[in-house]
């Protein structure tokens, strides 16, 4: 009996210090200051590695479908847009340097924006089209997205699920053959880029984007303005699936107002874009 709770102390001790060494935080605070400490007990590489396949299967899909775009007067503007942010995110972290940063937009009315660990980002056409978007209201969307990317959000919730044993099942198939890998990278995604965030996680995207958007030149007003958008085209419909991951309404815009005399100096200060629309 006493060799049994020995062995169970030592099991919670190995526990909560295999936790602890897990806890870390991703970025810098910025002029935002987000600062809290993350549980990550999945490896980043192995996070980026199954988002990179889930991101090749999305494209060759999309492209079979023909409906990938890579080139093109929107998908320049998009490309603008995001140099001009992907430039900031040293602010956070200094690694973003090797990361491989791609874009790809898809033409379909869907109101979506992602972007995957590594810097992965998707747009799609009928987010732009619908709420008739300009550039500073772009750069809203894509600066909480790859926010999400640079907090390492979706790490974070697959080391939460895998705590949980959840999706044990990952990790055993992500080391199988290369159809094991994209099921587990599509399973993977499902937790990084597809279930909701906490409300934690969305207030930090939101924080951290709206800093990349103002340091990049773009209005953070923007931010307030597509929300406004995004609640009066839902207005007696159906969530879009942007909103499913993406809590919108009055006390998001409240947090969002308050974080203007943080950002805005970083915004006045700026260089502004050639075309700004």
């Amino acid at each position: 009996m006493q060799f049994k709770v020995v062995c169970c102390k030592l099991f919670v001790s190995l526990t909560l210090i295999a936790i602890l060494l897990a806890c870390a935080n991703t970025t810098r605070s910025g002029a935002v200051g987000v600062n809290r400490s993350q549980f990550l007990a999945v490896s980043a590489s192995e996070v980026d590695r199954l988002s990179a396949i889930s991101f090749n299967e999305q494209n060759k899909k999309a492209k079979e479908k023909n409906i990938l775009i890579t080139s093109g007067p929107t998908y320049d503007r998009l490309k603008l847009i995001s140099n001009r942010l992907i430039a900031q995110t040293g602010v956070f972290r200094d690694d973003t340097r090797q990361w491989n940063w791609q874009l790809v937009l898809i033409n379909a009315p869907i109101l979506n924006a992602t972007c995957a660990p590594g810097g992965k980002i998707t747009f799609y056409t009928g987010l732009i089209e619908k709420l008739n978007l300009n550039d500073d209201e772009i750069a809203a969307i894509m600066g909480h997205e790859i926010a999400h990317a640079l907090r390492e959000h979706g790490r974070e919730r697959l080391s939460q699920a895998m705590a949980q044993s959840a999706v044990v099942n990952i990790a055993m198939a992500a080391a199988g053959s290369y159809g094991s890998a994209i099921g587990a990278a599509n399973q993977a995604a499902q937790y990084i880029l597809v279930l909701p965030n906490s409300r934690q996680n969305e207030s930090e995207a939101d924080a951290i984007g709206l800093e990349l958007a103002a340091r990049a030149g773009y209005n953070p007003q923007a931010a307030i303005s597509v929300w406004q958008k995004m609640n009066q085209i839902t207005q007696g419909k159906g969530s879009p699936e942007f909103l499913s991951t993406h809590p919108s309404g009055d006390t998001r815009i409240e947090q969002l107002s308050q974080l203007m005399p943080a950002v805005e100096p970083l915004y006045f200060s700026a260089p502004k874009p050639a075309v700004n629309k």
